[in-house]
């Protein structure tokens, strides 16, 4: 059994098997049908809050956090819409066939309310330091909400152990160096371990200045990249127009039946596709994963639900138009079948659509999406370690520490990957062992604190829409 095999059996027989799939689809449908399927009936309410807040990117409501409510969905699209929507769409159908981006919108579908109620309530019970810098997320909810307000203490410890250990060990199996190099490096015929260097320097200068100084270089890099990837995407699709009817009809026949070997594609099961495709929109829009309410919680916004309601833009804006583009270059241009895989595979598409020069244009546009996502990805990883530490005197000096750490060890896969030949799905594989064990101990302490975000939609409502009664002021936040 070679090492791309053996991670496939780990990732996919254990970690991200059936019943973690179908654990995640289960909340998904069960939040669905509990909120009154709350994605839909807030869908045109998140986006007009979404571009209201473009318009007021500088704005922050209330005096508690840390960056404006514009700043941290721009730092959470940022992270989403990156190398996971550029690398992780294209292995996923590298492995499970075009049936695997149908379960990618099953997932985005449903990831939606998933979203909005992890950021809701990393929000509600964040901590605020003497400062006024505020801080949130799944290990934050998980000890106050089923810690202290439900006195569930050692399962609290349980949950937060297993979220916390899984999280802190993507520092070392993060991909988004390779992910950048393997694309600049093999474009522009340049070594990849020198890209890795150059990408990690840049790296670490974004990073240098904190969650502050990330927030607005994300809202302003974030926007201006969404537009580039999107136009250049619709143009390769329409100048393969005639493949599109036939592509969806391949995705949609594909994902109940598996696809059949064709060309350089090995062919894949549905279970595959399922699999493939679930783990990939999770990975990308990051619902279930906990990682985005991370940024939100340190927003400055005086209503929880205010800033919860922008997880369903980003879900929508991330799977279903982003990674669906993707998707979409991928199979009009004929590429999915080439039996590339990752990032490779999605230059290729680029390049058989419009030449050497989309693949060019697109490589510089993954380095600039890898920067956005491992500054993110930095963020929400010291938001964990902040919590781990808890009021340790030595806490500001570890912080440190990791400031100069983060980087090193995906440079190192670099190194490793280039040295042994690794293949990107073998890469991408190790990757999604990270998320599963995140992901397992979020999911369970959303479902039990459901009804703490029941009662803040309530009030949003209340408050916002004239419906029904409102909380008392003092109880829109967790008060310690």
């Amino acid at each position: 059994m070679n090492l791309n095999d053996l991670a496939s059996v780990i990732v996919y027989d254990y970690l991200w098997g059936m019943p973690l799939v179908l654990f995640v689809l289960f909340t998904g449908i069960y939040f669905t049908i509990r909120s009154k399927f709350l994605q839909f009936r807030f869908f045109k309410k998140s986006f007009s809050t979404a571009f209201k807040s473009f318009g007021q990117a500088d704005k922050k409501s209330g005096n508690t956090g840390v960056i404006s409510s514009f700043e941290a969905m721009s730092m959470a699209l940022g992270t989403t819409i990156g190398v996971g929507n550029i690398g992780g769409v294209a292995a996923a159908i590298a492995l499970g066939g075009p049936g695997a981006i149908f379960w990618m919108w099953i997932a985005g579908l449903f990831g939606m309310v998933i979203k909005t109620t992890e950021i809701t309530l990393a929000l509600f019970f964040r901590s605020k330091e003497k400062n006024q810098d505020a801080y949130g997320g799944p290990n934050y909810y998980i000890h106050k909400g089923i810690g202290i307000e439900r006195g569930h203490k050692y399962f609290a410890k349980i949950l937060n152990f297993i979220f916390a250990f899984g999280f802190i060990m993507g520092i070392f199996l993060n991909i988004q160096t390779y992910t950048v190099s393997e694309a600049v490096g093999n474009t522009f015929n340049l070594n990849l371990n020198l890209v890795g260097i150059v990408y990690t320097i840049l790296l670490y200068l974004m990073i240098s200045g904190g969650m502050k100084k990330l927030g607005k270089i994300a809202s302003i890099i974030v926007p201006f990249m969404c537009i580039f990837y999107i136009v250049g995407s619709l143009f390769i699709i329409l100048i393969h127009s005639q493949n599109v009817i036939p592509s969806l009809k391949l995705i949609f026949e594909s994902a109940f039946t598996g696809t059949a070997a064709i060309g350089g594609f090995a062919g894949a099961s549905f279970k595959l596709a399922i699999q493939s495709g679930m783990s990939r929109s999770v990975f990308s829009n990051e619902a279930g994963w906990g990682t985005a309410a991370m940024i939100h919680a340190s927003a400055k916004v005086d209503h929880p639900l205010k800033q919860g309601i922008l997880g369903i833009f980003e879900v929508v804006f991330d799977t279903l138009i982003i990674c669906s583009m993707t998707a979409l270059v991928i199979m009009v241009s004929g590429a999915w079948s080439s039996g590339l895989d990752g990032a490779t595979l999605t230059l290729y598409a680029f390049e058989s659509g419009v030449g050497n020069i989309g693949r060019m244009v697109l490589a510089i546009g993954v380095f600039f999406f890898g920067l956005t996502t491992s500054s993110g990805v930095y963020t929400q990883i010291e938001v964990v370690l902040r919590y781990v530490l808890g009021e340790k005197p030595i806490k500001e000096k570890l912080l440190q520490f990791y400031k100069w750490f983060y980087p090193i060890p995906s440079l190192a896969m670099v190194i490793i990957a280039t040295k042994f030949g690794l293949p990107g799905t073998t890469l991408w594989l190790i990757s999604d062992a990270s998320t599963a064990l995140p992901i397992f101990a979020n999911l369970i302490a959303l479902i039990i604190l459901f009804p703490t975000f029941e009662k803040l939609v309530k009030d949003y409502s209340a408050r916002y829409l004239g419906k029904g009664e409102r909380l008392p002021d003092n109880e829109i936040f967790y008060n310690d």
